[in-house]
């Protein structure tokens, strides 16, 4: 195997080789190029050369340059909090359930908030705006409905039920007591209506008969529900009714209240439409939209909800320029603060986050050099826009790299991937920022400047988030034939 060589790109192109060639001890100075000139050693392993390809660029300013960028919408993964075990009993809390103390915790800092419970995503990216005891299980009240809708629209779906359908009405349904649509014993109702009843009348008694016309019981319909919660990933979630009923082991935490509401968005869009009507009348009683945020026009669903034990809770998401946010909230001590709250915060997550785009599809981030090809480089590029939700002003402070194997060996096929883009955002700073690291050591002649260890940061502060993309070729290259190889090997310039 060939030495390991390492190469530093800045933006105008230039480089320096922090290894030389083991065995001539030849290297490279800066400006001079990606190969080791005049060493025969290279020359004739080259295809086994290992080469780290590092960026020297952050954000936006790195690429418009010129200098090359990345691929995929890619797809952040929130830093998940640990949280405190719940009671076993979700309704237990009472009056202290709409006092959580302690902010929030976002990207940019602390953020005050009165809800216990609380957690705002962007919905293309996943990426995690607040959260405050987000994987802490709660009692979700009439939030668990959109589970209930979940498991109804996959049945629409997959034709299983239809919309015009009618369903009977039980003396359990009619009797149920709570939020009602009031559907009139012994007779049937159609599956829009009671659709329409659940979601925007927030019917206990719609949710059940909806459960016993799919599943034949409540209790079978719960099953369902809470298969549905583990196939998409609701870890801190169990259902014991379809109504949020409180009830011992029943619970979501606000992390799974978002997840379920970007599914319904996303799986179901051809349903989404009934969170956002703002008006039902059923059995000569018109009700309104219990969400005052869908009411007043700043979100387009999902759901709100109420029981001692949880305060008053509320899931909404909305869409402004091109951006979509799920936010879920719960632990209020009153239906006004709710809708303070909510629309305050939902301001606030358009307010300070922006969609940035990182790297554009095609734009070339090197050109790899080619082993035996019949053009001495490939153009390195990604195969889409890489757009991420950062905070204001944050674009700056991506660190972006990119690492493959060099040279390529020929030949080369267009989409072929040759390596990775990595990019390094910075972690959320919380109430008292990281002490700076130390200064650098001076670095030994042709070597690496070491990274010195950074001291390590206070609790309130999270880790780096990484992204990784795959880079490709951006061209096809031909393997050069036998009279290219033999000058190749002779160390003739056949290009």
């Amino acid at each position: 195997m060939a030495p390991l060589r390492r190469e530093r790109i800045s933006l105008d192109g230039s480089c320096r080789t922090v290894r030389s060639c083991g065995r001539c001890r030849r290297g490279t100075g800066p400006g001079t190029g990606r190969r080791v000139n005049g060493c025969p050693h290279h020359r004739r392993i080259g295809f086994n050369v290992q080469t780290r390809r590092i960026l020297l660029a952050s954000g936006a300013a790195a690429f418009a340059g010129g200098a090359g960028v990345l691929s995929g919408t890619a797809r952040a993964r929130p830093h998940h909090r640990a949280h405190k075990p719940p009671a076993e009993n979700p309704s237990e809390g009472g009056a202290d359930a709409a006092t959580g103390s302690g902010p929030a915790m976002t990207p940019i800092g602390p953020v005050d908030t009165v809800a216990r419970w609380a957690c705002i995503v962007d919905f293309s990216s996943g990426m995690v705006l607040l959260e405050k005891a987000a994987d802490e299980r709660m009692p979700p009240s009439s939030l668990t409905k959109m589970m209930t809708a979940y498991v109804v629209f996959a049945m629409l779906q997959a034709g299983r039920l239809k919309l015009d359908q009618m369903l009977p009405v039980s003396e359990r349904a009619w009797r149920m007591q709570g939020s009602k649509m009031f559907v009139p014993l012994g007779e049937s109702i159609a599956v829009q209506e009671l659709i329409q009843g659940m979601l925007i009348q927030s019917g206990n008694d719609a949710c059940i008969v909806l459960a016993e016309g799919i599943a034949g019981s409540e209790e079978q319909f719960v099953a369902l529900m809470n298969d549905t919660a583990t196939k998409l990933g609701m870890s801190n979630s169990h259902f014991v009714n379809s109504t949020g009923w409180p009830a011992d082991g029943h619970y979501m935490s606000a992390r799974d209240v978002c997840t379920i509401a970007v599914h319904l968005i996303r799986d179901f869009p051809q349903y989404y439409h009934f969170f956002s009507e703002t008006e039902f009348k059923f059995n000569k009683i018109s009700q309104g939209n219990r969400n005052v945020l869908v009411d007043k026009g700043l979100a387009d669903g999902l759901k709100t909800g109420h029981t001692d034990a949880g305060g008053f809770g509320l899931c909404a998401s909305s869409q402004r320029e091109g951006r979509r946010v799920v936010m879920a909230l719960n632990g209020m001590a009153s239906s006004n603060v709710r809708a303070h709250e909510g629309e305050r915060l939902l301001g606030w997550a358009f307010a300070n986050f922006e969609t940035a785009t990182i790297v554009r599809k095609g734009q070339v981030l090197d050109q790899a050099p080619v082993w035996m090809g019949e053009a001495a480089t490939v153009p390195v590029i990604v195969a889409e826009d890489v757009s991420l939700v950062l905070p204001h002003g944050w674009q700056s402070r991506a660190r972006v790299s990119v690492d493959y194997r060099s040279p390529v060996l020929a030949p080369v096929t267009a989409g072929q991937v040759l390596g990775q883009l990595t990019i390094t955002l910075p972690g959320s700073p919380g109430a008292t920022p990281p002490a700076p690291p130390p200064p650098p050591a001076a670095p030994a002649p042709g070597m690496q400047p070491a990274t010195p260890a950074a001291p390590p940061p206070p609790p309130t502060t999270s880790a780096d988030r990484v992204i990784t993309v795959p880079v490709q070729a951006g061209a096809s290259v031909a393997k050069l034939g036998f009279g290219g190889r033999i000058a190749a090997r002779l160390g003739i310039n056949h290009h």
